[in-house]
């Protein structure tokens, strides 16, 4: 299953000692990990994203579901890049791109206080009993959603109601005195922007979730082809 973690550590020692586990049971084949990335709340409720950090296979948080996660972890304070710069230009801090609730993200933000550190990852997960067992003595603690369970949205509602507005406003016009009809025309065309521009948007989402869709598929391809020649070398 394909699923967000969020493992939230005390200290900088501790978190590195989570993620190297993580990085471990991926080796093991206990879990798939996608991508992957380490974090620092501050004082201030910034959050930066460790820069000696790789993000995994799939190579970079930019326009993943992951740095989408990041951003939003980062709060009305914002989020301080050390990694990745304009990681999260064009809109990507948005619920509906990580497919994840917003009482995900609350239940995240209740424990991961100032000066506490996380490990955030993008993993397949049959079980979650190897995944608690090494966090545990570690003092982690572990926050999971399936990204199943939640559905890429691409605002139909408003696009609909924004339409509903459109037809209303060109009804309007074409009963409206000339005077009135420039003023009309300029709030048709700006209307008219926004749905290309939400479309645009709703386009560019489901092409990126093609496109992240296919990477992890030749993730989980490659660790089954090396699995099966590590098995055949064993037998030879």
């Amino acid at each position: 299953m394909n699923r967000m973690l969020v493992i939230v550590f005390d200290n900088e020692a501790k978190a590195y000692e989570g993620r190297n586990a993580l990085l471990q049971l991926d080796d093991e084949g206990s879990i798939s990990i996608y991508a992957h990335a380490m974090l620092a709340k501050h004082a201030d409720g910034t959050v930066t994203v460790k820069k000696e950090d790789d993000f995994g296979p799939i190579g970079t948080l930019a326009g993943t579901e992951l740095g989408a996660l990041i951003g939003m972890l980062g709060g009305p304070a914002g989020l301080a890049i050390g990694a990745v710069v304009g990681l999260f230009a064009g809109g990507a801090m948005d619920l509906n791109k990580i497919r994840i609730g917003d009482d995900f993200i609350d239940d995240v933000s209740k424990k991961l206080l100032p000066n506490k550190f996380a490990v955030v990852a993008d993993v397949e997960e049959e079980w979650t009993t190897p995944v608690d067992m090494r966090m545990e003595p570690l003092g982690g603690t572990v926050f999971r959603r399936a990204l199943s369970d939640v559905k890429h949205t691409i605002h139909e509602e408003n696009v609909a109601a924004m339409k509903a507005d459109l037809a209303q406003m060109k009804a309007e016009q074409a009963k409206a005195h000339a005077d009135r009809k420039g003023k009309l025309q300029e709030k048709i065309n700006q209307l008219d922007s926004k749905i290309q521009a939400q479309l645009q948007r709703a386009k560019d989402r489901r092409k990126a979730a093609e496109l992240q869709a296919k990477a992890k598929v030749e993730i989980l391809k490659s660790k089954a082809d090396a699995l099966k020649a590590k098995a055949a070398e064993i037998h030879v």
